[in-house]
C-alpha cells in the first residue's frame, strides 16, 4: 500500500487551479467529472504521488457538504492497492469500517472504496485500484 494522492476539497477549480500551477511549476494532467459523486477533479503529478482537487458539481454533493461543515482543506488520504477486495477483506478483520465495502467507479481509472473517519483518527481514507 503507497500514498496515491491526496484529496483537496476547493470551492473553485479555476482559482484553485491556477493557484497549484503557479504552486507546483505544472499544469494538471486530467480534468474528469464523477458524476455519481457530484464532482469535478483536477489531478497534478507530484512525484510518486498525485494531488486531486476536488470542486462539488451540486449544491447535495458530499464535496458540498463537506466544504459547508468545513471548509476548503484536505479532504482525504488515497492509498493505491493492488487488490482492491482482499483489502477490504483484509482490513475488515482488523475492525475498520468503511462508509461501503464495495469498489465504485472513481476518477483517474481508478475503483475506490472509503474508511470511515470513525475508524482512522477522523481521517477520510480512500483505498483506490487501477481498473484492469
Amino acid at each position: 500500500m503507497k500514498l496515491e494522492h491526496i484529496g483537496i476539497a476547493v470551492k473553485s477549480l479555476g482559482i484553485s487551479d491556477e493557484l497549484f500551477t503557479k504552486l507546483l511549476g505544472k499544469e494538471f494532467y486530467k480534468k474528469e467529472s464523477v458524476e455519481r459523486e457530484g464532482v469535478v477533479t483536477s489531478f497534478y503529478e507530484t512525484g510518486e504521488s498525485k494531488i486531486e482537487l476536488l470542486e462539488a458539481s451540486n449544491p447535495e454533493s458530499p464535496i458540498s457538504k463537506f466544504i459547508d461543515k468545513k471548509g476548503e482543506g484536505i479532504h482525504h488520504l488515497a492509498f493505491g492497492v493492488e487488490n482492491i477486495v482482499e483489502e477490504v477483506e483484509r482490513l475488515k478483520k482488523e475492525g475498520f469500517i468503511f462508509i461501503s465495502e464495495e469498489p465504485k467507479e472513481g476518477a483517474d481509472n481508478k475503483l475506490v472504496v472509503f474508511l470511515h473517519p470513525k475508524s482512522t483518527n477522523g481521517v477520510l481514507v480512500e483505498l483506490c485500484q487501477e481498473k484492469q
